[in-house]
């Protein structure tokens, strides 16, 4: 069965128990500053779980497109992607368990025709400190739909170290299944919904020695085991507590939250255990192989590249089409993150030429039909592979130098300390404590203070590396690591502040450039940039459209701005017309001061996402004011800013761009003079 197939197959199939099928939210989260990507189904939910009414009704399923962060460094093996499809449904009051569990019993093993004998579950222990019992109830309900089909199911309360011992249905504690935003039950905040969860894992079997061949070997396989043997294909989360100041009381409105990985559940279906086989990454998978004219499988570390290289594009391809084009903030940071480390794999596999386009288009080639708008901004990321490549082979040999004078720490211990889960903050201590003057050992590697000062790659090692040849921090760690080495995130991160600030004080003025004067025309020039960026809206008809940097002379403009292509020749004469335009018709240019949340109300522009102050300063150009302060009115621009500007647009005379051309990825430029104007 393939992705497309089984994705359909989950809307017909929830669409015919009355669910209204809804489309894929952003990758960029909408209204949510509180987190950079969309990172699961329920992300864009959240106002329906938490009692805002749905547009669709109180039944609706999904495919949602997600993104990790969390999990770009564990790409490399079998099942982890940074990107993936999210299966859903919904119930906002509904229907609860009894129904979820019937339909997702049907689903899995009449619909996929998964053997249900291979299908294991987990369910909610309960925690007698909040006062909330095991989930008998969901236990069973998976026990009675098991048996309706001719598969004992015993139930089992154990610890992890005691394995399977014959059971079907486990239950396990907070960590592990129970869902809310904060996560765990004592993280949660007052009036945080939350409540217990069901996990349901596909068992590719003993005979695969998947546990044997894992780096878990050693310890017991059990469903909740990272080894690959077994592999979550969705989770049903059951929200019906609320915390209050007492513990948790039940809601009023219970509600039903599963969330399916479409590629893990294709590969269950398909009884791969290498998600990486499955039909998504057909073909940019063998286009990758005739580039490298290498096999995939055939070897274990040009695998892991592989699968680095196929995530990698596939997830910047999805960000740059829903608008995080390759960048070095914010959501584009990631994209030109997850580009350049998919070229530094590329390099593992002998590939020294460009090879980010035809991958792309391989992806594009699966997912048009489901995604039409797929391709928007694959040229950002050609371009930044073209910037990247013109840095990474010196970049590497300087890198490679630098570490040959460290002295690595040694492989069995090394190994050893990596495996520590808390080995982050054991290094932050032994550097904390470094500083004190006091010797330190890390006990439980056994590794000596002498062998981390001779294994550490210094912050202004490491940003050499980011500054002159465009190594993100993540990758020059990543090196490290590869080598056995440590590198110094504090150090590298001062290094970073200390250019930073040099570079804002530099953007206030203190070089030749910018606004750094108030003459009468870089006055007039600046003026010009607000009418120049309103005309980009209106004519682009994107009103996403915003400054991301500027620097006026006594001569000219120069203003830059995302957009993801170059702009044609017509588009240029209407923009450079609208313009001259408002400039004819010699609008009033009004300063007016309000709180920001009421500039935000009136819809004025904000450029740079600066951090404004409780009060600011908005200037107005034209419109016709309604109330005596002026606050309203139609308006042709309205943006924050600090000025200066003149009083009357007719002062600028006439508007002429003299060029148009690309500043970085996603980002254009354009330079433009004034002439004449009254005075």
């Amino acid at each position: 069965m393939t992705s497309k197939e089984l994705r359909q197959k989950f809307l017909d199939f929830f669409e015919k128990k009355g669910h209204i099928i809804i489309p894929s939210a952003s990758l960029i989260p909408e209204n949510d500053p509180t987190t950079l990507f969309t990172s699961a189904g329920m992300q864009p939910m959240m106002p329906y779980l938490l009692g805002a009414e749905h547009p669709g009704g109180n039944k609706v399923a999904d495919s949602q497109k997600c993104f990790r962060t969390q999990d770009i460094d564990e790409v490399g093996d079998q099942r982890h992607t940074t990107f993936f499809e999210m299966l859903g449904n919904w119930s906002f009051g509904e229907y609860f368990k009894r129904e979820q569990i019937q339909w997702m019993s049907e689903f899995l093993f009449d619909e996929l025709m998964l053997d249900p004998k291979r299908v294991y579950v987990t369910v909610y222990r309960g925690n007698t400190e909040i006062n909330i019992g095991k989930d008998e109830e969901s236990a069973e309900l998976w026990q009675k739909t098991f048996e309706e089909r001719g598969v004992d199911a015993e139930i089992a309360d154990m610890a992890e170290e005691d394995g399977m011992s014959g059971a079907r249905i486990f239950y396990y504690g907070d960590k592990k299944n129970w869902w809310s935003r904060a996560g765990v039950p004592h993280d949660m905040p007052l009036g945080e919904p939350g409540g217990p969860d069901s996990e349901m894992f596909w068992d590719f079997g003993e005979d695969l020695e998947l546990h044997e061949r894992s780096p878990y070997k050693d310890q017991v396989c059990h469903v909740n085991c990272d080894c690959g043997r077994f592999s979550e294909i969705g989770n049903n989360v059951f929200m019906q507590y609320v915390k209050v100041g007492t513990g948790f009381e039940p809601l009023s409105k219970k509600n039903v939250d599963f969330g399916g990985g479409l590629e893990r559940m294709t590969a269950a279906t398909n009884d791969l255990p290498d998600i990486f086989m499955i039909d998504v990454f057909d073909a940019a998978r063998e286009k990758l192989e005739d580039i490298s004219d290498k096999k995939y499988g055939e070897n274990e570390e040009e695998t892991r590249a592989f699968r680095v290289i196929l995530d990698h594009i596939r997830a910047a391809m999805f960000l740059a089409a829903d608008g995080a084009v390759p960048s070095n903030k914010d959501q584009g940071y990631f994209t030109r993150r997850l580009i350049r480390r998919a070229i530094r794999y590329g390099h593992q596999l002998g590939i020294s030429d460009s090879f980010c386009g035809d991958i792309v288009d391989a992806f594009i080639t699966t997912y048009g039909e489901a995604y039409p708008d797929i391709g928007t901004n694959r040229d950002t990321i050609v371009e930044e592979e073209e910037k990247f490549n013109r840095t990474i082979v010196e970049g590497l040999k300087v890198a490679h130098k630098m570490f040959a004078e460290k002295t690595p720490i040694e492989k069995s211990k090394f190994h050893k300390f990596m495996l520590l889960h808390d080995h982050t903050q054991i290094l932050k201590e032994l550097w904390k404590k470094k500083r004190g003057g006091e010797d330190y050992s890390i006990q439980k590697a056994n590794i000596t203070q002498g062998e981390i000062d001779n294994a550490i790659i210094t912050g202004e090692e490491g940003f050499l590396l980011y500054q002159s040849y465009g190594f993100p921090m993540e990758m020059i760690i990543e090196l490290a690591t590869e080598a056995r080495l440590f590198f110094h995130r504090g150090e590298f991160r001062r290094e970073l502040e200390k250019h930073q600030n040099l570079s804002r004080s530099a953007s206030a003025g203190k070089f030749k450039g910018g606004l750094a004067d108030n003459s009468e025309e870089t006055t007039k020039l600046h003026t010009a940039t607000h009418l120049l960026l309103k005309s980009l809206r209106t004519v682009l008809g994107d009103e996403n459209i915003n400054q991301k940097g500027s620097n006026i002379t006594a001569e000219r403009l120069r203003f830059d701005f995302n957009f993801p292509r170059k702009l044609e020749p017509d588009e240029l004469k209407k923009i450079e017309e609208m313009v001259n335009e408002q400039i004819k018709r010699d609008l009033k240019v009004e300063r007016l001061e309000m709180s920001y949340d009421e500039a935000k109300k009136m819809g004025a522009i904000g450029v740079f996402e600066n951090k404004y102050g409780e009060n600011v300063s908005v200037y107005k150009m034209g419109g016709d004011p309604s109330t005596p302060d002026g606050r309203s009115g139609q308006a042709f621009s309205l943006e924050l800013c600090g000025g200066p500007h003149v009083e009357h647009t007719g002062q600028l005379g006439s508007f002429k761009i003299i060029k148009e051309e690309a500043s970085s990825a996603g980002v254009r430029r354009i330079k433009g003079t004034l002439g004449g104007g009254k005075k």
